[in-house]
């Protein structure tokens, strides 16, 4: 190329100048313009022609030059590199696929009786803000540097204080392993077994955790049914299960609670082999009304056989994302020869932020603040659906946790419950979705999970006229 012409526009500053150059330059070198190994003009050549700075035509070539479009020979000048080219032909520019697309959802005039929120209005922000600036200014080194793979020991202190003395769980900071959510907990714990491990769970249940325990990691799951009492412990014991995945404190999704014979059952089926474990997922069981808490199943453990796994996304807000578990020594051990090179993945800001959330008892107030409060709306919420639906429902009034399960008389089927609560802009979740086997639906009612922690007190009212006029009008 004997003369290269360059016309840009010149409007705008600089620095926007010097990306228009470099766009060009690009585009030229890739529509073959420039040879192999072809010299481009000289910057200061370049820069006359233009009017400009050499500076800006600099930064356009080292731009060039970064990105391998270029190279350079000392006291020589600029390149262009050897580039292949691309095998089709330049079509025009690239869209994205419209049935990939995500629409933004729309939450304006939606009612909430979901079970999986917590009360984001009643959350203490300004003593979590007080938390975080201790964190930053006592923890600034730390939060620059990956931390230890379970956690920084200092939040694992707190957290066994707390659990030790609201739970009643046995355990050391060294036993606890945090996380970003109950699901990678378990995925680390069974990646540490071998692959012909059995878990049996409580069926209905935690749909998440099945998904990830079988499709994920392809492992063996017995699903045990439900009684009055909890899980079936005459299934557990025919189940010949390796590990037991229960939530004894306030089952899911039916928030029954496991009496203590049930619970000794469970302990003495664990204790008959060595390599026989229970995760006790104590998810929800910060509240309790009208009773005191109830001791978790590991701190009745004499065998170290139970894993306790824990959460704040319900005490504190589920967007924290910040859950642990405590293993027996036996498994520790295990999972510090596996997991020692591990990154965890959690915020260390929010960790540390809990620590002193914790440390100054502002976390024991805010628990004592909602329980009160939820309780409140618990009991608004049943007032409200007995005196709308008039004997057309029975409710599992189970004083625990964030939700509860409601039995309706109805014809209506669980997907047009479904489909008409979009239609209305209330949130709700039918038992199907939590139902482990493919059940039929039954003929004369629906089961209903119902929170109420995410949702004003003089709104609930409306929410379940919202839920008569799905479920309640023209039932047979």
């Amino acid at each position: 190329m004997d003369i290269y012409l360059l016309n840009i526009d010149k409007k705008g500053d600089a620095g926007y100048l010097y990306q228009k150059i470099y766009k060009q330059l690009k585009e030229d070198i890739l529509d073959r313009k420039f040879k192999t190994h072809e010299k481009l003009p000289a910057k200061r050549t370049l820069a006359e022609q233009l009017d400009i700075s050499i500076n800006t035509v600099t930064n356009a070539y080292e731009q060039l030059l970064a990105e391998g479009y270029i190279y350079t020979i000392e006291r020589s000048g600029y390149y262009v590199e050897e580039i292949t080219q691309f095998k089709s032909p330049k079509t025009k520019p690239y869209q994205f696929p419209e049935n990939l697309k995500e629409q933004p959802m729309g939450r304006e005039g939606w009612l909430s009786l979901s079970h999986m929120t917590a009360d984001v209005e009643n959350f203490p922000f300004k003593e979590w803000l007080k938390a975080e600036r201790e964190a930053i200014t006592n923890h600034a080194d730390e939060l620059a540097v990956i931390g230890h793979p379970q956690g920084p020991y200092l939040v694992r202190e707190s957290i066994a204080k707390l659990v030790s003395l609201n739970r009643g769980v046995h355990c050391e900071p060294e036993q606890i392993v945090i996380s970003a959510g109950a699901q990678p907990l378990i995925h680390s714990l069974m990646q540490m077994q071998a692959k012909n491990t059995t878990v049996a769970m409580e069926s209905p249940g935690y749909s998440r955790i099945h998904s990830l325990l079988v499709n994920t990691l392809e492992l063996e799951v017995k699903l045990m049914t439900v009684d009055d009492m909890g899980i079936d412990i005459r299934q557990v014991e025919q189940s010949n299960a390796d590990f037991l995945f229960v939530t004894p404190s306030h089952h899911f999704p039916t928030g029954r609670i496991m009496p203590i014979s049930r619970r000794i059952e469970l302990l003495n089926w664990a204790s008959k082999k060595e390599s026989r474990f229970i995760i006790e997922d104590d998810y929800d069981s910060e509240f309790k009304y009208k009773t005191n808490n109830i001791p978790s199943l590991q701190s009745l453990d004499q065998h170290q056989s139970t894993i306790y796994m824990g959460t704040f996304s319900k005490s504190l807000l589920p967007t924290l994302r910040i859950s642990y578990m405590v293993l027996p020594p036996k498994i520790l051990e295990i999972y510090r020869e596996k997991f020692s090179h591990v990154i965890n993945y959690n915020n260390t800001l929010s960790l540390f932020t809990l620590h002193y959330f914790i440390h100054s008892g502002a976390y024991e107030r805010h628990i004592k603040r909602m329980n009160q409060n939820y309780e409140m709306k618990r009991t608004l919420l049943i007032d409200h659906l007995k005196k709308e639906f008039a004997g057309k429902v029975n409710i599992k009034d189970i004083p625990a946790g964030l939700h509860f399960m409601a039995r309706f008389k109805t014809d209506k089927s669980y997907d047009y419950i479904e489909e008409k609560s979009k239609e209305y802009k209330l949130e709700i979740y039918t038992l199907k979705r939590f139902s482990l086997e493919n059940e039929s639906e039954p003929k004369r009612h629906a089961d209903l999970i119902l929170g109420f922690a995410n949702i004003n007190s003089e709104d609930i009212g409306e929410a379940v006229e919202r839920l008569y006029k799905i479920i309640g009008q023209n039932d047979t």
